[in-house]
């Protein structure tokens, strides 16, 4: 982080004609509710959390900068900006879209080897992809930086304790508060972006001076904003910070219109855009699971707020949106805007053009090296993806009901078959949507504090017949005691322990040795699939399964393929690649345009790792350095969700796995093993009485 004054150029221009006229915007009011552009994509999203300063260069602002003038000499004009960005890149993405569709037809004719022409042109009209791809994402990084008109009302770094001031109602009469005593500083090299000897990043804090860092100058664009609001709950709760927020709001309501550069306005206006962003982005995980909270903050609005000025009517519909989202929706990423809604169905059709560009590009994922000292696994012929029909049996089908109650009777009578029937890579595609429908409900907040919930390695979330809330009192809750905590990561891992259990479950009730290697076979091609795909949760799940233990010691692994059975080393090697890192899936720029779903519970890991260790310096302030560090890993599972996977769903074969995986979740595995004999190595009527004869001679001799 950037101490303030050193910022990017976009706030050094704070009192430039532009922001006035952003914040004089009818007649002399100066506190007025921004316009629809103004008030959608306040959040700052996972990319600020992530990439921190870094997320927006000089690059991006001075071509921002440049927009919406007619001529040299012209002062710029915010409305001009918008339209122009808007019509560039609905342009750019035309384009992008057309010679897409444009590549894949001479990709189809070259690989039927139709027209010479078209190898030549290939290779140019790749180059040019990648070109306007560039663009488009240029673009719309863009927009996102001139949506974040909240840095506007940033202070510097010498009015921060007037923030806290403002909440209190003797303000005149008390002295001014030190900025050593909320927060700690250290020093850095010369930053690249401009000519001071150094800069100075926030190391650490009080509760108080974290909470008032969000008023400072280019909190947002610095990505501290989105830090805070992934990460505060370890040193405060919901109620301290909506309080806190009100606070200000409050005591300053009544004389921010007066002038539009005083602290009391910009702290005002901060105000609500701090609410905005915490209302968009955490809404899910603080305001629908404590109505007491959500409760105060509309009372407060419909009784001191909404009469005052347009914000409260905004902020309302706003609370009304996102609830409506929460209760009827499935996708609970972390946008609540409307404005947002209107263009995901044409960002979710980009992103699935993208991804066909890259599987042409680099048809494969991943190269996978392996603990024995073997080189990198040769890639298998592409039918080996295709073992079986890859249409679904009709008969089998039609004798499922539509409606997704289970039924497992039915599901037993039905068994294995149509795991044998499908193709791996139609079961891979079906289980990654259903796994995608699970993960996308998950927020980056869900894997933090996952010890409080009985969360630990190499067993699952919460042991049969053991609460939650028993396994809580366990261990050392990170939060505080008083902050409530979502618990929607224990449904994700259940999740995943039932889809194992099924795994598991699946080759064990198969009565003839020849099936349990044909099902060992499918479920391994289907966890290659699901990870070269960058579903590692299904594929991790699968794995976990075929690690059980009577899975393990079945006699179908000696006949098993040799060729199929190095799959399960290729497994482990994946399993180790995410372990090894907690920034591993985003290395590179695979992730901006190939779907992903992590192991939950790996990166639940990973996370415990980052808290382990104190919070607190030995004065007392909490270590924000440790906190932007849990936040930017936490922040890829917004990420991911951004981009989803676009296969066709089958609900039929949908329906049929969720009963399988329901009519197993809570099976014994070792009682399933003991009625099969398939499980047991069998010895021949012969030798095993040869050996009976021994044994008995050799008794006999010890006694004489």
């Amino acid at each position: 982080l950037q101490s303030n004054g050193y910022g990017p150029g976009f706030a050094e221009e704070n009192t430039s004609s532009e922001e006035q006229a952003m914040i004089k915007i009818t007649g002399n009011s100066y506190l007025a509710s921004p316009s629809l552009p103004d008030f959608c994509g306040c959040s700052p999203g996972w990319s600020s959390a992530f990439y921190g300063a870094e997320c927006f260069d000089s690059e991006v602002h001075n071509y921002l900068k440049n927009l919406g003038k007619q001529k040299s000499s012209e002062s710029q004009n915010i409305d001009a900006k918008k339209v122009e960005l808007e019509q560039l890149l609905m342009m750019e993405t035309k384009n992008y879209r057309k010679t897409i569709k444009f590549y894949q037809k001479l990709l189809q004719k070259e690989r039927s080897s139709k027209g010479p022409e078209t190898k030549s042109m290939l290779p140019k009209l790749r180059g040019q992809l990648q070109e306007m791809k560039s663009k488009v994402q240029f673009l719309e990084l863009v927009k996102k930086y001139q949506m974040m008109y909240a840095e506007q009302w940033g202070v510097e770094s010498y009015v921060l304790p007037t923030v806290i001031h403002s909440g209190k109602a003797d303000t005149m009469d008390m002295a001014p508060m030190d900025e050593s005593s909320l927060l700690l500083y250290y020093n850095t090299e010369k930053h690249q972006c401009n000519n001071q000897n150094g800069v100075r990043v926030l190391q650490a804090g009080t509760p108080l001076g974290l909470m008032t860092y969000l008023y400072s100058r280019n909190a947002f664009l610095e990505g501290y904003v989105q830090q805070f609001l992934y990460t505060f709950r370890y040193f405060c709760t919901q109620e301290e910070f909506l309080q806190f927020l009100l606070d200000r709001i409050s005591s300053t309501l009544s004389s921010a219109s007066l002038d539009p550069s005083a602290s009391l306005t910009k702290i005002c206006n901060r105000s609500f855009y701090i609410l905005q962003a915490w209302i968009e982005d955490c809404y899910s995980v603080d305001f629908a699971t404590n109505t007491d909270l959500l409760g105060t903050l509309k009372e407060f609005i419909s009784s001191k707020v909404a009469s005052l000025n347009g914000y409260g009517e905004r902020l309302l519909s706003l609370l009304e949106n996102a609830s409506a989202r929460k209760s009827g929706s499935a996708d609970l990423c972390s946008g609540v805007d409307k404005c947002e809604e209107e263009s995901e169905e044409g960002r979710k059709t980009l992103h699935s053009l993208c991804k066909k560009l890259s599987e042409d590009v680099s048809r494969k994922n991943f190269y996978w090296k392996l603990s024995k000292g073997m080189g990198p696994i040769a890639q298998y012929q592409r039918e080996w993806l295709h073992t079986g029909s890859a249409v679904l049996p009709k008969p089998c089908c039609s004798s499922f009901p539509e409606e997704s109650s289970t039924s497992p009777a039915r599901a037993d009578e039905v068994g294995p078959i149509l795991l044998m029937e499908c193709s791996a890579q139609q079961l891979c595609w079906q289980l990654t949507l259903l796994q995608q429908e699970v993960f996308n409900k998950c927020h980056p907040v869900h894997f933090l504090n996952s010890r409080a919930l009985g969360v630990k390695d190499k067993c699952v979330a919460v042991p049969k017949g053991v609460s939650a809330e028993t396994a809580s009192l366990k261990v050392c809750n990170l939060f505080l005691s008083k902050c409530i905590q979502d618990q929607y990561l224990l449904q994700l891992l259940k999740n995943a322990d039932s889809i194992s259990t099924w795994v598991a479950a699946e080759i064990v009730t198969c009565h003839t040795t020849k099936r349990q290697v044909s099902l060992l076979s499918k479920f391994l091609l289907i966890a290659k699939c699901c990870y070269e795909q960058r579903n590692f949760a299904t594929a991790m799940q699968i794995l976990a399964g075929l690690e059980n233990l009577i899975v393990r010691q079945l006699p179908a692994w000696k006949i098993l393929p040799a060729k199929v059975a190095e799959i399960m080393e290729e497994l482990k090697a994946v399993e180790v690649f995410l372990k090894s890192d907690s920034l591993c899936l985003m290395e590179g720029d695979r992730f901006k345009t190939l779907p992903t779903i992590p192991s939950a519970h790996v990166l639940a890991m990973h996370v415990q790792q980052l808290e382990t260790g104190g919070f607190t310096m030995t004065n007392g302030a909490h270590k924000w350095t440790k906190l932007r560090n849990i936040a930017k890993v936490v922040s890829q599972v917004h990420a991911f969700q951004e981009n989803p996977y676009t296969y066709a769903p089958d609900f039929k074969l949908q329906s049929y796995l969720r009963k399988r995986i329901t009519h197993f979740k809570d099976a014994d595995i070792s009682a399933l093993a003991a009625d099969n004999c398939a499980n047991f190595h069998q010895i021949p009527a012969e030798k095993h009485s040869r050996k009976i004869q021994d044994t008995l001679r050799r008794m006999k001799a010890t006694f004489q």
